[in-house]
């Protein structure tokens, strides 16, 4: 069997860690290398600034002090004594649809797992607290169980959305592009043990795009979301505007 790498970001001991590790059994061997605690929202962080620690935690789970991303960057750059397949991350408590790209450390592991000449895929609930792990799992099974079967430019990244409901209710898969949500909720001052002044990140926006086509309008509607993504941040569309304007320099 082929070897496949398991990343998270809300760490080694996650539940949806634990989930995934069962759907992903049934295709192949694995090894997981994870943060050793919760590392959500760390998007695309590399640590520079100190050496990481691993810690194996039995045979198969690895655990780190750094980000999602450090923990595949590792994993695909010498930790482990071959190259993994495939990067399959997640499956995360808390939805990744529109603008929470940016900052997923979910899809960001899968993100680095780009280099790898098989498409990695990343997936989330639609619930901080989803209800329905077993049902998720069977959901990304029947995802990567089918992969073999779709041939994609090298560097795709697959971005899977869940419902969290019961499969039986669960009406289908979409493709889906990324919506769009409005301006977080303002920050929520607070004061710490010692009188200072600190800040809570407030929520996330509503969805502002939405419409049929997007990944939020799948999951409004009770259907799997799955978003081909690349890292590619080029604005293509500006070429001729940026263009006119520079021969003005």
């Amino acid at each position: 069997m082929s070897m496949w790498l398991i990343a998270n970001d809300d760490g080694i001991h996650a539940p949806g860690l634990k989930a995934l590790m069962g759907a992903v059994s049934r295709l192949s061997d694995f090894v997981v290398v994870a943060p050793d605690g919760n590392r959500s929202g760390y998007s695309n962080a590399l640590t520079l600034d100190k050496p990481l620690r691993v810690e194996q935690v039995d045979d198969v789970r690895y655990a780190v002090n750094g980000t999602p991303t450090d923990c595949v960057h590792l994993a695909i750059n010498g930790l482990l004594p071959e190259d993994p397949e495939r990067v399959v991350s997640g499956i995360n408590a808390g939805a990744n649809l529109g603008d929470d790209a940016l900052y997923s450390g979910t899809l960001a592991a899968a993100v680095e797992g780009r280099f790898l000449k098989n498409t990695a895929v990343a997936f989330s609930v639609t619930s901080w607290q989803p209800d329905y792990w077993a049902d998720a799992a069977e959901i990304a099974y029947q995802v990567l169980s089918r992969l073999e079967a779709l041939s994609l430019p090298d560097r795709t990244v697959l971005n899977v959305n869940i419902p969290n409901l019961p499969i039986e209710k669960i009406r289908g898969f979409r493709l889906t592009r990324l919506g769009h949500r409005q301006r977080a909720s303002d920050v929520q001052p607070t004061i710490d043990p010692r009188g200072r002044r600190a800040f809570w990140i407030g929520v996330a926006g509503d969805p502002a795009d939405s419409g049929e086509g997007t990944d939020f309008h799948a999951i409004a509607n009770d259907h799997v979301s799955i978003t081909p993504l690349h890292a590619d941040m080029t604005r293509y569309d500006t070429f001729t505007t940026m263009d006119a304007w520079l021969k003005g320099f």
